[in-house]
């Protein structure tokens, strides 16, 4: 027997098969093929059809059930993780009235940045934990404001995982995480942000009702087995965002713990009981996928690192190297501090965490006579890896306190180099999981018995792959770091 676990990305959607009783994966598959598309009407806009999303659901569960010779009987639960942020908004039937406005559209900026400085920013801070920026109540302000003939027509808005969860099952219901992504629950009051509603002259029957995040949410009704190939029944027993999905997939619920992934950006995400919000101007913080009303708090402190990954595919493809395996060779023959050469590697736009300064892509220090491509193949991870350390200071400003780091087994953490250099510097242990969101969500749906203890213990079992530990010549990186810091702040300060 299996659960079915969903990943509803920008770029596709993956599915996973995970055997119940292991845990262990059995397959996972991506749709489409090539990534989806995205609409941009105006420079910062982004948009993707819901129905789209529905579509490549159905093709990869087809896929899935094909490939692995699963029957539908055989699909005990369903988890979804979905990207963040997004807008759903539908009408009485249930069909969208316009296009998802996604995570990266940035049109309501403005509409979050004004209601931050009126409404103010130690309300917001103390209540909502976060600035209502350009998140998903704003983005739903800007409907009602500039498209008022949609907004009147609306029923629900949903997030992206609540529109999939409603076409397998005709159920419109979301979550407290889900609902505090948005930027709509009052972490003051334990309940729906009314003071925003009332700012933002929203009508709060717009909230769809709430639901648990683990427990049986809704079953698939005749017409999403019919288009999806579940059985009728089957219960979605899981739905969480993709970051704090992330977090759950790398067995990281508890004060301490501490998810981190380094794709194209990076991300670091810390689980606290503290509500404190001294840095919420450079971190954002939510429900985490635990957090139950009424008890100690479980949040999610999530910090973004634009300028990532994407550093190291940009030399990749810039330098006379075959793959990211020859650039982590060529930087292992160069001694720790890349002998002088510092790379800031905030390259990819705004960084947050920076207090949204965009400072480029800096390099500094490179003698043409003595330093070659090792030395910027060194340069570049230990700068990337720097950002991250940089990044955990701010975390520990804001209360944050670190038991463990757990990260993805991706490009920047296959890197000794970097992971060595992370670990080395925070003092703590990175343990490194082969797993995927999509794998993490069909696990999830398991968590409904409440045994988080098995579910860790799964994760280990099937997924770990290895540990970097603190190395002990810790004084050497602390002087790379500490020169790579000085130069950081000379570009922020100047």
């Amino acid at each position: 027997m299996y659960y079915l676990g969903l990943d509803i990305g920008s770029s596709s959607i993956k599915a996973a098969l995970v055997e119940i009783s292991t845990g262990k994966s059995i397959g996972v598959v991506q749709q489409p093929d090539e990534e989806m598309g995205m609409l941009a009407l105006k420079n910062g806009w982004a948009e993707q059809k819901p129905e789209d999303w529905w579509k490549y659901v159905c093709s990869a569960i087809s896929i899935l059930k094909d490939r692995y010779k699963i029957f539908e009987k055989e699909i005990k639960g369903i988890g979804i993780s979905y990207q963040m942020h997004g807008l759903v908004l539908v009408d009485k039937q249930g069909t969208p009235l316009r296009q998802s406005i996604i995570w990266c559209d940035s049109r309501a900026v403005s509409v979050g940045e004004t209601a931050f400085s009126t409404i103010g920013e130690e309300h917001c801070s103390k209540h909502l934990l976060n600035s209502p920026a350009n998140f998903t109540a704003s983005k739903l302000k800007w409907v009602k404001d500039k498209e008022p003939d949609v907004y009147a027509k609306a029923y629900k808005f949903m997030l992206p995982g609540d529109y999939i969860a409603y076409k397998f099952s005709n159920t419109i219901n979301t979550t407290i995480s889900g609902l505090s992504e948005g930027i709509f629950w009052d972490f003051k009051t334990d309940n729906i942000a009314d003071f925003l509603f009332d700012y933002y002259e929203i009508d709060k029957s717009l909230v769809p009702d709430i639901t648990d995040t683990f427990g049986t949410q809704s079953i698939v009704d005749e017409k999403g087995a019919q288009e999806s190939g579940l059985e009728v029944g089957t219960p979605i027993l899981y739905r969480a965002g993709d970051q704090p999905n992330n977090a759950l997939s790398l067995n990281v619920f508890n004060p301490g713990e501490v998810a981190a992934t380094g794709g194209t950006s990076g991300v670091v995400y810390a689980v606290t009981d503290s509500l404190s919000v001294k840095e919420s101007s450079r971190i954002n913080n939510f429900a985490h996928v635990n957090y139950q009303k009424g008890a100690a708090p479980k949040i999610g402190k999530l910090l973004c690192i634009n300028g990532a990954g994407i550093q190291y595919r940009w030399l990749l493809n810039n330098l006379d190297v075959a793959s990211y395996d020859e650039m982590n060779r060529l930087a292992s023959g160069v001694s720790i501090g890349a002998e002088g050469v510092c790379l800031i590697p905030f390259g990819n736009g705004a960084e947050r965490m920076l207090n949204n300064k965009d400072i480029g892509t800096r390099l500094v220090n490179l003698n043409l006579n003595n330093h070659n491509k090792a030395h910027l193949c060194r340069a570049a991870l230990e700068g990337i890896a720097f950002s991250f350390v940089y990044g955990m200071e701010i975390l520990k400003s804001d209360g944050i306190s670190v038991n463990v780091i757990r990260a993805g087994n991706d490009n920047l953490f296959r890197s000794e180099i970097f992971s060595n250099t992370v670990a080395t510097l925070i003092s703590y242990d990175i343990e490194i999981y082969n797993t995927t969101g999509a794998i993490g969500a069909a696990r999830a749906a398991d968590l409904h018995k409440g045994d988080f203890k098995k579910f860790g213990e799964n994760i280990m079992e099937n997924d770990h792959v290895k540990t970097f530990k603190p190395l002990d010549n810790k004084e050497e990186y602390k002087e790379a770091y500490q020169n790579w810091k000085k130069e950081l702040e000379l570009i922020i300060n100047k």
